[in-house]
């Protein structure tokens, strides 16, 4: 990790990428340029547009997927709308009791059809995929707990009762190895362990899934042969997920791409073991168990209060102190904010 530490230019004590991730230069530079250029109109869009081509093929080599089936947008909560639309009456979705609102608000807006949410706590969700369920829709990493989803067994389970996986990995990407085996859909907001500016969301969609749903929010973007899209009662638009795309905001993706693949070029296996290493030193510090999240959340009377003393960046969530560590994070950090804690324990 050594190599990429002058990536980043942290104040010391930034625990909080749970919450937005620091960009590394390669995308800080980059989106400082553009910005230059829209400054002064030196340029047209099209050269910035190519950072979404280009994010898109880095997403899709991060999970293995097929880029055909790589959907670009702005938000988890949009990219999720089309798929819980495409619901029948009455479908029941399976979620966790803690989950993220982005994942869950898109399908209860459907309640008036019949749609019933069903929040489960975390330990209990494999259990309850059960006939009856019709999509399982959680986030791979819990963004209040850091509780890491067994990813293959929801999958497993969901395939036996014929359910739809949908999965949030907006708190996953980035320092998690994810695939897209058995996955019907797997949304990621990049500004988080990936790094980039907020308004860079990247969704895949299983061809079956694609079928279900109606490209409700098409736009030209989403239409095949660029200019030709942009006026008149005509539409054709793409076969593939790109049909689900909506209009990038350029800056946000001129920022991601370089992102993205940085991340692809440390190896995100690589980055695994250092943030659940670093994450594991501040849990022992305080007497937790190990754990194989990057996210450490725990109840600390006084901590956020020590932490703001001593210029520690973490977060509060649902009552809870929620550190979180990444590639910029390093172990002075871990000292740091544990000697803040130490009158506390």
């Amino acid at each position: 990790m050594e190599q990429f530490a002058d990536l980043w230019d942290p104040v010391p004590g930034w625990l909080n990428t749970a919450s937005y991730g620091l960009p590394p230069r390669p995308a800080w530079e980059a989106l400082q340029s553009v910005l230059a250029d829209w400054r002064v109109g030196a340029t047209s869009w099209e050269p910035w547009d190519e950072s979404t081509s280009r994010s898109r093929a880095a997403f899709a080599r991060l999970i293995g997927a097929d880029v055909a089936d790589v959907f670009v947008g702005s938000t988890v909560s949009g990219a999720v709308a089309p798929i819980a639309a495409a619901l029948p009456d009455g479908a029941r979705v399976l979620t966790d009791d803690v989950e993220f609102t982005s994942n869950v608000f898109p399908w209860k807006t459907h309640e008036d059809r019949g749609v019933e949410v069903i929040g489960v706590p975390t330990a209990e969700l494999l259990d309850a995929i059960r006939p009856g369920v019709d999509v399982v829709a959680v986030s791979v990493v819990q963004s209040s707990t850091g509780t890491v989803l067994d990813v293959a067994k929801v999958v497993a389970a969901s395939k036996e009762i014929g359910a739809l996986v949908v999965l949030d990995a907006s708190q996953a990407m980035g320092w998690l190895p994810l695939t897209v085996d058995g996955v019907d859909a797997l949304i990621v907001h990049t500004y988080k362990w990936l790094m980039s500016p907020r308004g860079a969301t990247l969704g895949y969609l299983s061809p079956r899934l694609q079928e279900r749903c109606r490209p409700a929010a098409a736009g030209w973007y989403s239409g095949v042969g660029g200019g030709r899209s942009y006026y008149g009662t005509e539409m054709e638009l793409y076969a593939d997920a790109r049909r689900f795309d909506q209009s990038p905001s350029w800056f946000c993706f001129v920022g991601a791409a370089p992102a993205l693949e940085l991340v692809e070029q440390i190896g995100v296996e690589t980055i695994n073991r250092h943030n659940v290493a670093l994450a594991n030193e501040f849990r022992e510090g305080l007497g937790l168990p190990p754990s194989d999240s990057a996210i450490v959340s725990t109840t600390l009377a006084g901590a956020e209060e020590a932490f703001a003393a001593a210029g520690i960046r973490a977060a509060v969530r649902d009552g809870k102190l929620r550190a979180s560590f990444h590639l910029y994070t390093t172990r002075a950090d871990v000292h740091q904010a544990l000697a803040a804690l130490k009158p506390l324990t």
